[in-house]
């Protein structure tokens, strides 16, 4: 369709219903319709008025299953209404040629996609290693042109890089395949491209959420063919949102304590004959307790307690979920934060103490919330974002306590969406 028919169906409300199934906010809904005919009419002045087609690709939040999928266990995410979108063409020619908003066009040969070392942390990168992955799956490549412009937010947690290859796979699964590259694989490709080209080592937890959408249940005991589970659960039925509130901590220095925690699990797991400790029990740890305590350490100890028992708790919540059962749902969360803030211990730093804006945070939406939701740590923790699953009547309330206390703009209302990456009109 011409990029002028579309921009006209968006301005005249005849895709409206298209925005709310996507985004489910109607409140956002006004801003989503301004985004749209923005990102067309930018498109429009780099390429010209031409057929175009359009693509979402979410954000993800972490659900439960804190620092578990390096063990190989068990994760909950959702895709979330803040995401990447795109508008794009069909090249005449093998270019693809993409503008990321605020940001030089970046062009790349569809023949010219190995490695260049020197591009490692680059969006070009992730361009050319969404490529790659898909062309030796012998999935076909073709030239297009973009514009893209994001609302996930960067270092928050919410996975600006998964959506934006869960974006480019999209793009390249319904140009140029028939919308044959299913969701699990275009995970999988971003992933790669993640790794190896981008040359950042991350899980494969982001980009499953991404793609696939809505709730999302992996389990990683075979890592290079986890099982998936989509889970229909509609947290807004029961009239809940999910909140994200960055708590303004400094993220410098903290890689000793991220890498602290898949060590010190290794470490737990080696001693009881193990590579992983997924699928050790809390009998087989107690067992060993004293010889664990000895060479390990307490605190290892208490990180192998909260692996084992947070996979478990990922069940349940699934089990909940499919029940229909939130009461269950929000009990699972609740416990799950509390374990990685007494076991996990991923909430403040043991290099700083003086500073404990996550423990803070968490403390003030306990006291704001009470019976009307439930708070946990986001992702790696220990500087950054927190959750909160909060009943729609309350958000208001919450919102502007936590903006009181971490500045404007610090907490963010989402809400779970039921698509993964799409291709929208």
């Amino acid at each position: 369709m011409k990029s002028m028919d579309i921009k006209d169906r968006i301005k005249n409300g005849s895709l409206t219903d298209r925005l709310n199934e996507i985004y489910i906010d109607n409140k956002v809904i006004e801003h989503q319709t301004l985004r749209y005919i923005n990102a067309i009419e930018k498109f429009e002045d780099l390429y010209g008025k031409t057929d175009v087609e359009l693509y979402s690709a979410p954000g993800r939040s972490e659900v439960c299953g804190n620092h578990t999928d390096h063990q190989h266990g068990q994760i909950l995410a959702a895709s979330i209404n803040l995401d990447a979108i795109a508008v794009v063409a069909a090249s005449d020619d093998d270019m693809i040629r993409v503008v990321s908003d605020g940001y030089d066009e970046i062009c790349i040969s569809t023949d010219d996609i190995e490695k260049y070392p020197n591009e490692e942390g680059t969006t070009a990168a992730l361009i050319r290693g969404v490529m790659k992955g898909a062309a030796s799956r012998g999935y076909s490549l073709g030239g297009f042109k973009a514009y893209v412009t994001s609302e996930v937010l960067i270092g928050a947690g919410l996975s600006s890089s998964a959506a934006f290859e869960t974006l480019i796979g999209t793009i390249i699964s319904y140009m140029f395949n028939d919308g044959k590259i299913d969701p699990v694989t275009i995970a999988i490709i971003g992933q790669y491209a993640e790794n190896v080209y981008f040359g950042k080592p991350c899980g494969l937890m982001d980009q499953m959420a991404c793609s696939v959408g809505n709730l999302v249940h992996v389990d990683f005991a075979n890592p290079k063919d986890p099982e998936v589970e989509k889970i229909d659960f509609d947290l807004n039925r029961h009239g809940y949102s999910l909140c994200i509130t960055d708590t303004k901590g400094s993220h410098a220095d903290l890689t000793y304590e991220y890498a602290a925690i898949p060590e010190e699990m290794k470490q737990v797991a080696n001693l009881l004959g193990r590579q992983y400790l997924t699928g050790l029990t809390l009998e087989e740890v107690y067992s060993s307790m004293d010889i664990l305590r000895e060479r390990c350490g307490d605190r290892a100890v208490l990180r192998a307690i909260h692996l084992i028992t947070e996979n478990e708790r990922v069940k349940r919540c699934v089990d909940c979920m499919k029940q229909d059962d939130i009461k269950g749902f929000l009990r699972c969360i609740k416990e799950s934060g509390d374990s990685s803030y007494k076991y996990l211990q991923n909430v403040y730093c043991s290099s700083d103490v003086t500073h404990q804006n996550v423990s803070l945070a968490l403390s003030i939406s306990e006291q704001l919330l009470g019976d009307d939701g439930v708070c946990r740590v986001h992702g790696g923790g220990f500087a950054g974002t927190i959750q909160a699953f909060v009943k729609d009547e309350a958000v208001d309330r919450y919102l502007n306590g936590m903006d009181r206390i971490f500045g404007a703009g610090s907490c963010r209302v989402l809400k779970i969406r039921g698509y993964g990456g799409i291709k929208c009109f």
